[in-house]
C-alpha cells in the first residue's frame, strides 16, 4: 500500500464499510449545510439536520461523547435556527443578519462556561479523561456550542467561532483516526471565513439602502 495513503487513510481498515459511507455521506451533507449557510440560506438546517443525525449514531457507536453531544445539540439548535430564520419581523422580511448584542454576549460567555462544566461532568462519569484530548474536546464542544446559538440567531459573530472551533477539529480529528472528517474541517474552515466576510457585505449593504 502506498505508504501516503496508509498515513492518511490506514485507520480506515479496521471499519465497517457501511460506516465509512454513513461518515462520507454525512460529510457531504455537512459541506452542503455549511455551503447554504454561507449563502444565507435556510436549506442550512435540513441538510445539517441529515449530517448531524448520522454524526450522532457513528459517534455515539465509536464512544466519542463530547463529539457525539456536539451533533446532538447541532440537531436540536438547527430545529430552533430553521424557526428563527423563517420568523418574519414584519409584513416581508424574516430575521436580518446582524451582530451581537450585549445581552447575547453574556448569553454567550455563559453557555460556553456552562458547556465546560457538562462535558466535564459527563467525561467524568464515564471515565472519559483519559488523554489531553478530552480536554481539547471540552473546549472545542464549548466552542461550538456558542457558534450554533449564534448561528440559529443569524448573528455575525458566529463564524469568528466556526473558524476556531475548526482550525482546532483540523489535527484533532486527524488524530482520532478520522481522516474524512479532518478533511472537512479543513475545507469548513475555508468555507468559514468567505462566510464571515460574506455576512459582513450582507449587513453593510443593508446599513447603505437603510
Amino acid at each position: 500500500m502506498n505508504p501516503i495513503f496508509e498515513f492518511f487513510f490506514g485507520q480506515y481498515a479496521g471499519y465497517e464499510t457501511i460506516d465509512i459511507v454513513l461518515e462520507a455521506v454525512a460529510i457531504i451533507f455537512g459541506f452542503l449545510s455549511v455551503w447554504f449557510s454561507k449563502q444565507n440560506k435556510v436549506l442550512v438546517f435540513p441538510t445539517g439536520m441529515i449530517s448531524t443525525v448520522i454524526f450522532v449514531y457513528l459517534l455515539l457507536k465509536w464512544q466519542l461523547l463530547g463529539d457525539m453531544m456536539i451533533n446532538a445539540y447541532y440537531f436540536v439548535m438547527s430545529v430552533y435556527g430553521w424557526y428563527i430564520w423563517t420568523k418574519k419581523v414584519d409584513d416581508s422580511e424574516v430575521t436580518p443578519i446582524s451582530t451581537t448584542t450585549f445581552n447575547e454576549k453574556k448569553i454567550s460567555i455563559a453557555i460556553f462556561l456552562a458547556t465546560l462544566l457538562f462535558v466535564y461532568l459527563v467525561y467524568q462519569s464515564f471515565d472519559k479523561w483519559t488523554s489531553w484530548v478530552a480536554y481539547v474536546d471540552t473546549v472545542t464542544t464549548a466552542i461550538f456550542f456558542v457558534g450554533m446559538w449564534l448561528m440559529a440567531r443569524r448573528k455575525l459573530e458566529n463564524w469568528i467561532f466556526w473558524i476556531i472551533g475548526d482550525i482546532i477539529s483540523v489535527p484533532l480529528y486527524f488524530h482520532k483516526g478520522f481522516t474524512l472528517t479532518s478533511l472537512q474541517y479543513l475545507l469548513f474552515t475555508g468555507i468559514a471565513i468567505f462566510g464571515y466576510l460574506a455576512w459582513k457585505k450582507n449587513i453593510s449593504n443593508n446599513l447603505q439602502t437603510a
